[in-house]
């Protein structure tokens, strides 16, 4: 049975390819395992001789070109000059809108949290979104969320962005634009797709033959272990460090 350790190197891998192709990524502040895939990225890319990938993680000092938080963010958002960024969600529904509101009838949520931030601009905005969340539950991934802090799809409003797919603890969901919903792409060991449909409260396409999410290779772990965690300490010292002792 895999570890956590070893199911969140499988979580850094898969974002890794999920942002293969991309020139500037960025990153919230407390996303240590979207920061760990972005880095990946872009120490393959240097090993290989592919094209440089930025990365900009708010709140860090040696990983952010921006001196305004959000508002560098957004305006280049507006720009087209971000190509991927990830959003997460105390619910996630499976037309792929998100809360980060609460639970319960707005405005008087039984639970609150932080709220939406820019979310529904960037989510608009950015042509490759990640929705990323380690928990995967009933709790999270519901068949309609109780307030839309940014809605996935839009039709009566031209775009570029929206959700490209949905990556948690346990699988890995692709988004069907056309369709309006996620298709499961594969399930992380020693999970299995009986597992995924048991603990997803919305409804999915899902292949007749689900395969098993890649574990990474020895060269990959050799980049993870090594650079990437020792670049990812400046902003996630302790995430880095867990990493370290666990390996």
């Amino acid at each position: 049975m895999a570890s956590e350790h070893e199911r969140r190197e499988i979580l850094i891998a898969t974002i890794a390819d999920l942002l293969d192709g991309i020139r500037h990524v960025a990153v919230g502040a407390s996303s240590p395992i979207p920061a760990a895939g972005a880095m990946l990225l872009r120490a393959r890319n240097e090993r290989d001789g592919k094209p440089p990938v930025r990365i900009s993680i708010l709140g860090s000092q040696r990983h952010n070109f921006f001196t305004n938080g959000g508002v560098e963010l957004f305006d280049c958002a507006a720009q087209g000059r971000v190509d991927a960024f990830f959003l997460g969600g105390g619910q996630i529904d499976g037309a792929g809108n998100i809360n980060l509101v609460g639970t319960g009838d707005y405005p008087k949520t039984d639970v609150r949290w932080p709220g939406s931030f820019g979310s529904a601009y960037l989510y608009h905005l950015i042509p490759r979104v990640i929705l990323f969340r380690e928990e995967h539950s009933p709790r999270v991934f519901v068949p309609k969320v109780d307030f839309v802090s940014a809605r996935a799809v839009t039709p009566e409003v031209s775009r570029r962005g929206g959700p490209y797919a949905l990556l948690t603890n346990m699988a890995l969901f692709d988004f069907d634009r056309d369709a309006g919903g996620f298709a499961l792409r594969s399930v992380h060991a020693p999970f299995t797709p009986a597992d995924i449909r048991e603990n997803t409260g919305f409804d999915y396409a899902e292949p007749e033959v689900v395969r098993e999410t890649p574990r990474p290779d020895a060269a990959t772990l050799e980049l993870l272990h090594g650079k990437i965690l020792d670049e990812l300490a400046e902003t996630y010292p302790a995430f880095a460090r867990t990493m370290k002792q666990a390996a």
